[in-house]
């Protein structure tokens, strides 16, 4: 059974790396010891080193010991003999670049559906689609494909913004972006806020935290999700 924490973001405002989402994560990874960190998102361009160094401290405060992909001799047996896994943010460009490059996406994708627990946030959870295509990352470098995990049957856009009436910026919102999407594509679209996030438990999907998320489907008017709403159907 899939055990999966999608989160929008790894930090919401006035708040520590994860420190906002650490008592689901307690939970989440009961029993569990040590988890592979998978960091090639680096956000801000950061190296392995530094990025795992962040997420293990988070992490310490739970008892879970971190350690990245990156210090493993075999990529492949580092995700296969997992027990847990958390992928992070930052750009999804590069994330999924690098997942192919290592030859490692049908790996996580098989121990995800086998039930090994995932958590990913940002760029980590833009993955969880079946692909990376509404992501907000530029595309720094170009990744063999597209095509994502396909753990749940939707496409993220993490840290959905809203517009800002007030605002005097004439550029695209994230609403805008999403509808070019459809032109060309019908695979629904959810706009995740921060420091919401989806728990998959098997077929089940569930919108958890305190805000609503809003859903794009092709040819329709975007629709306002309630927390605790079940998006398997969609």
């Amino acid at each position: 059974m899939k055990r999966v924490i999608i989160a929008s973001t790894s930090t919401v405002h006035g708040s520590s790396y994860l420190e906002y989402i650490l008592p689901e994560l307690h939970l989440f990874f009961k029993g569990i010891h040590e988890i592979v960190f998978i960091p090639y998102a680096r956000p801000s361009g950061i190296s392995y080193e530094v990025y795992t160094k962040i997420a293990s401290k988070a992490f310490a405060t739970i008892s879970i010991h971190v350690k990245g992909i990156h210090e493993y001799e075999n990529p492949k047996e580092a995700i296969k003999n997992a027990k847990g896994i958390f992928v992070g943010g930052g750009n999804t460009f590069e994330l999924v670049n690098q997942l192919y490059k290592n030859e490692v996406m049908e790996v996580l994708k098989s121990s995800v559906d086998k039930g090994t627990p995932y958590l990913g946030t940002s760029a980590g959870s833009n993955i969880c689609g079946p692909s990376m295509q509404t992501t907000n990352d530029m595309p720094i470098v170009y990744p063999s494909s597209f095509k994502t995990l396909e753990i749940i049957p939707f496409n993220l856009n993490p840290h959905y913004l809203d517009p800002d009436k007030k605002s005097t910026h004439k550029g695209e919102t994230r609403e805008t972006r999403i509808k070019e999407f459809h032109i060309y594509n019908a695979i629904p679209v959810l706009g995740l806020r921060e420091g919401s996030w989806l728990e998959v438990q098997g077929k089940s999907i569930v919108l958890k935290g305190k805000l609503t998320a809003r859903l794009f489907q092709q040819n329709k008017k975007p629709v306002e999700l309630p927390t605790g709403y079940e998006l398997n159907t969609i």
